[in-house]
């Protein structure tokens, strides 16, 4: 099992960056796929990034999504911010399985930004 604690999250002006970070308790963080999904009033959670275990990742953009296993702790790294991108901010965790769902839920950080 795995805790996570998001913090970051705070009003920025458009245009601007924010790095968001995630704490993960346990010894086997490393072997975990993270992930940062987001979501805004009215929608659906929607995934934004995710890293495998070993760092790979298939996002590209104005986010980037980082990890570093010696501190149990994944980053999202969020540039050239918009209103749109108003959000709470989740980090998740899933077992390295394909089929495996994302299992461990932080409590989310608010990410506002303003026009």
């Amino acid at each position: 099992q795995v805790q996570l604690v998001e913090s970051g999250g705070r009003l920025v002006q458009a245009g601007g960056s924010l790095r968001l970070s995630c704490a993960a308790s346990g010894r086997t963080f490393s072997s975990y796929t993270m992930g940062w999904f987001r979501q805004a009033p009215g929608k659906q959670r929607e995934l934004v990034a995710a890293i495998t275990s070993g760092g790979s990742t298939n996002y590209a953009g104005r986010f980037t999504i980082s990890r570093d296993n010696a501190r149990n702790t994944v980053y999202l790294q969020m540039n050239s911010l918009k209103p749109e991108d108003t959000a709470v901010y989740y980090c998740a965790a899933k077992y390295a399985s394909p089929s495996s769902n994302w299992a461990y839920w932080g409590q989310g950080t608010q990410v506002t930004v303003s026009s």
